[in-house]
């Protein structure tokens, strides 16, 4: 029955009753379906947007109030919006409420987080999908950048929080301060700590202005953590303000990703590892006589150095001698991936409640902040009336019975996964209290899906290969501000003003002259020169193996085939997309190309060389080699254009990028690897959101 139909037969009434009860339960931290527990094995797969699976889905389809260029009507096949043209060429803004250098910071670091997904025909938890699949793929270079979201996200955040706390107890600005400690003792006077605590959180839920009176904002940098006075950023220039360094920074948001890369690079063994080690995308296949069969491992050089230590020190080292080396390296590598899956737990939930907090469209406003308002108010009311003896009697008593009870908490969880297994998935916060709320990689894709669902897909974030000015950032009232009549900081403009300006010295200031021997470099030129020497050596070497990987490719080789045209050449032009992609598919140029004015929208490889010229659209005369339904796409993993070794090699001695590939599999199992695709992220961005698929991360 439509809709028209149920609102005649109904009457209009009903329609609007529907929409206020699908609202109250949007609210209540209920979960969206009980499938995984009721019905765990029920798959239902969709092969287009307008299918709205999800509601990620449902949120690209709608029709919002505040609209951007990316959510207008366009007639033709796909709208180009800026493809490859600098920053402020692009129009603004391409989604509605959302500035372009936001979106284009979450879809930058979706890039670096998501690499492989596979398509999950179940229900997915919270109504979205792209969750992390409980047994994902872990590789170093994958613990690695799950290491760096979580400095960007939990690091950061707490950073800012220890330096609110500290500008308070500063007493520097003063009326603020007082404000707060009268509040703090007229509550404990009348016994209304906690009272005023829920009511405190209520109102920074629900009022997001109280957020910025309550805690006035201030550049991390710029803050000291001893004094909660001004301080000189450890840049020596406050050239970003949401970054703990104050470096200067040519994107919004490129400080703190540069920043979270320099903070984990200091980690040993296992983070050693990662910082060199194998990549998630899927490391090319290797044969006898490959790039990676001649390079040496650089992962090993940290457990070469620790065993000459050893050895230097009058120590036996190896495995032959050490007879512990073998199992604790085996338990600590096989302890790895839940530790990576526990970190990326943790990076999640900060997101989420970020995103519950503060909500970018094209997701609700209200209705999360409204959910977490309705668990803590209930708080404030029963704390006027519990007291402190009442609670710390039931708080006894609950560890007690959790340390006594087991033989009554055994049999019930047994009852109970006996009775409904996978209970434990409804609990979950994802599903409860953070239902509907997005991750910054599900948020990434819902707003790639509005680009898409519109025929508009998103531009590409803009690069630069020029370093960042090292001049001062513009500072607004959304960056520094005061309550009240107090100047920011306390501050006079000339102390802001110093504090502010570039100083060269600053960033090799260090605590003293035993750090200054410990991180300064004796090599000088010498050692300067020993590298340029193996440097030339290596390219040398390197340019030979690639010129053999040609000759390999002739005879038949598909390695060779898979890495032909993975370093581009220096004048080559990378212009490519919305609709057509450069790439090679078993070794011969071509295309990949996206074509949706046809009845079912697919993605084709063609050899064709006029694509170059006069594109693809509404051809045809173009005959392609292979072409998969966008709806028939179940897999999509990115792949390295050489091996992990091989691309540290190669990109360190000959400094030019290499050209990756992307894997695309069908849901009959067939397979395609397109290789020497410049803009592959950019390709595996619109197949990720051009279909009904329902994605899960590995």
């Amino acid at each position: 029955m439509s809709a028209d139909e149920d609102a005649q037969q109904n009457g209009p009434g009903q329609g609007q009753n529907d929409s206020s009860v699908r609202s109250m339960l949007d609210v209540l931290p209920i979960p969206s379906t009980t499938q995984p527990v009721t019905d765990p094995d029920q798959n239902e797969k969709a092969n287009t947007l307008a299918e709205e699976p999800t509601l990620s889905h449902a949120l690209a389809t709608d029709d919002h109030e505040e609209k951007g260029l990316a959510q207008t009507d366009h007639d033709e096949e796909v709208a180009d919006l800026g493809w490859n043209e600098k920053q402020e060429e692009i129009s603004a803004p391409l989604v509605g409420g959302l500035e372009n250098e936001d979106l284009w910071l979450l879809v930058r670091r979706f890039n670096k987080q998501i690499y492989h997904v596979k398509e999950v025909p179940t229900a997915v938890p919270g109504d979205l999908d792209l969750n992390v699949a409980d047994d994902d793929d872990f590789s170093p270079d994958k613990l690695r950048a799950t290491l760096e979201r979580l400095y960007m996200t939990a690091v950061v955040g707490l950073l800012g929080a220890v330096k609110h706390t500290v500008r308070l107890r500063s007493w520097r600005e003063t009326r603020r301060t007082s404000c707060f400690c009268a509040a703090y003792l007229t509550a404990w006077i009348f016994d209304l700590i906690v009272p005023l605590l829920t009511l405190t959180i209520v109102t920074l839920i629900v009022y997001p202005r109280s957020r910025d009176v309550l805690f006035p904002p201030a550049p991390l940098a710029l803050v000291d953590t001893k004094t909660g006075g001004v301080q000189k950023p450890k840049a020596g220039v406050l050239g970003s303000t949401e970054s703990s360094t104050g470096a200067p920074q040519n994107f919004k948001g490129e400080a703190v990703e540069q920043e979270a890369s320099s903070f984990w690079n200091g980690f040993t063994s296992i983070v050693v590892t990662s910082a060199t080690g194998k990549n998630p995308d899927a490391s090319a296949p290797t044969e006898e006589g490959s790039p990676d069969d001649s390079i040496p491992d650089p992962s090993g050089v940290a457990v070469a150095a620790a065993e000459a230590k050893e050895v230097s020190a009058g120590r036996k080292a190896g495995a032959k001698h050490d007879k512990t080396k073998v199992p604790v390296e085996t338990a600590m590598w096989t302890k790895m991936r839940p530790i990576m899956h526990g970190i990326a737990d943790v990076a999640d939930t900060w997101e989420r409640f970020a995103n519950a907090l503060s909500p970018t469209p094209p997701f609700p406003k209200d209705v999360y902040r409204l959910r977490l308002a309705a668990l803590v108010a209930p708080l404030f009311l029963v704390s006027l009336f519990v007291t402190s003896y009442m609670f710390t009697k039931g708080l006894t008593f609950g560890v007690g019975f959790g340390f006594f009870g087991d033989p009554i908490i055994s049999p019930g969880l047994k009852w109970l996964n006996h009775t409904f297994p996978n209970w434990q998935k409804l609990l979950e916060l994802r599903n409860t209290i953070l239902k509907g709320v997005p991750t910054n990689a599900q948020l990434t894709l819902t707003l790639l899906r509005l680009g898409e669902a519109n025929k508009a897909p998103l531009p590409p974030p803009p690069s630069s290969s020029e370093p960042p000015p090292e001049r001062p950032t513009e500072i607004t009232d959304a960056e520094l501000r005061a309550t009240g009549a107090e100047p920011p900081l306390n501050a006079t403009d000339e102390e802001l003003c110093e504090a502010m300006e570039h100083d060269p010295n600053t960033a090799h200031e260090t605590g003293g002259p035993d750090i200054d021997a410990a991180k300064g470099s004796k090599h000088g030129k010498r050692g300067s020169k020993i590298a340029n020497f193996f440097k030339g050596t290596t390219k040398g070497a390197v340019k030979t193996i690639i010129g053999t990987d040609h000759a390999r490719a002739k005879a038949g080789s598909h390695h060779a085939k898979n890495r032909l045209g993975a370093i581009p050449r220096p004048d080559a032009s990378n212009v490519t997309g919305p609709i057509d992609f450069k790439g090679r598919y078993k070794g011969q140029k071509g295309h990949v190309y996206i074509t949706t004015k046809s009845t079912i929208p697919a993605l084709a490889f063609s050899t064709d060389e006029t694509i170059e010229q006069i594109g693809s659209q509404e051809r045809e005369d173009l005959h392609p080699l292979w072409t998969i339904a966008i709806g028939d796409i179940a897999e999509l993993k990115k792949i390295g254009g050489y091996g992990w070794k091989a691309k540290i090699v190669v990109g360190w001695s000959l400094g030019r990028e290499i050209a990756d590939g992307l894997e695309i599999t069908d849901r009959t199992g067939n397979t395609r690897r397109v290789t020497a695709l410049p803009m592959r992220d950019e390709l595996f961005n619109r197949l990720v959101a051009i279909g009904g698929q329902k994605w899960e991360a590995w």
